[in-house]
């Protein structure tokens, strides 16, 4: 048996192919600029075509991890990476992009917690995933939650500070809009007074650069407020950091450590944090996890 698991990303998408006698097969590629959500199926369906030429049996099930707001109806109810995708029934067109096999979708978070917690043997698990956006996980009891039919961990929204910046999202001060990836990289432009990429940021890093130091840990200090504030609801006996970001940004798992271990409160332990074992990854192993048999990982 075939299966296939998918990553949809802001602007890039990752795709695994896994089947009996073979090695796994790994395909990325990045959305067109500007393209609509039609073109983007197409640009999609084309990118799997492609990835699964070579395999021995046809695809049989597919694990989709989306990172847009989804409401209950399965329409997307918003995405600011891809406003075209807005409105989308995604159940409706992932099944036409795959009319011969089953498809489950869920949140890109919720399936990075779920393929973090299998490779490390944790049941009760916080992720937090830094990229272009954040998204965030929680596994408890070896479970996903809220659960199917309950939402997703929307901890990219969770406020960290009501006098912050704006958030796509209509609210301010939301973790997204203070330690996404984009958020930094804004903050670092206006603070060193050009343009600055993520090269750029990573190298002011590394010398010790004040505009860069200080940018970083301030998100750092939001994603450590975000994980005590999570901390004193569920109590995971972990928290893992993970996506591009935080994992290619040096020192930036130390730096939110630094800030989550004084946030500590007697009585009341923060959970150590440790790095993603998946890297960037994670929402892709989970998409499997997802395909497989069973759909081990929830999702719809």
């Amino acid at each position: 048996m075939s299966v296939l698991g998918i990553d949809i990303g802001g602007t890039k998408v990752a795709l695994r192919a896994e089947a009996d006698g073979v090695e796994p097969s790994q395909l990325t590629f990045r959305w067109s600029p500007r393209a609509t959500a039609s073109e983007d199926l197409a640009q999609l369906a084309a990118g799997v075509a492609q990835l699964v030429r070579d395999l021995p049996t046809a695809i049989r099930s597919v694990g989709v991890a989306v990172p847009a707001t989804v409401d209950e109806r399965g329409k997307v109810a918003v995405w600011p990476s891809r406003p075209s995708w807005n409105g989308l029934d995604l159940g409706a067109a992932l099944r036409s992009t795959f009319p011969d096999a089953v498809v489950r979708w869920a949140d890109d978070g919720d399936l990075a917690a779920v393929a973090e917690a299998e490779a490390i043997g944790e049941r009760d698990l916080l992720y937090v995933g830094v990229g272009t956006g954040i998204g965030g996980g929680i596994v408890l009891g070896g479970r996903s939650v809220p659960g199917p039919g309950r939402g997703s961990c929307e901890l990219g929204h969770v406020v960290v500070d009501s006098a912050g910046p704006p958030c796509a999202c209509g609210r301010t001060g939301c973790l997204q809009a203070i330690a996404s990836g984009s958020a930094t990289l804004r903050r670092a432009t206006s603070a060193r007074g050009l343009p600055v990429s993520f090269s750029d940021l990573r190298e002011g890093v590394l010398a010790g650069s004040p505009w860069a130091v200080t940018v970083v840990d301030e998100s750092c200090l939001a994603l450590a407020t975000a994980v005590a504030s999570v901390n004193e609801l569920v109590r995971p006996d972990c928290a893992v950091l993970g996506g591009g970001f935080a994992a290619d940004l040096p020192g930036f798992v130390d730096g939110v450590e630094g800030h989550l271990r004084r946030l500590a409160r007697p009585g009341h332990p923060v959970p150590a944090l440790r790095p993603s074992v998946l890297g960037g990854l994670s929402s892709l192993h989970g998409a499997i996890a997802l395909a497989a048999p069973g759909g081990r990982a929830g999702g719809r």
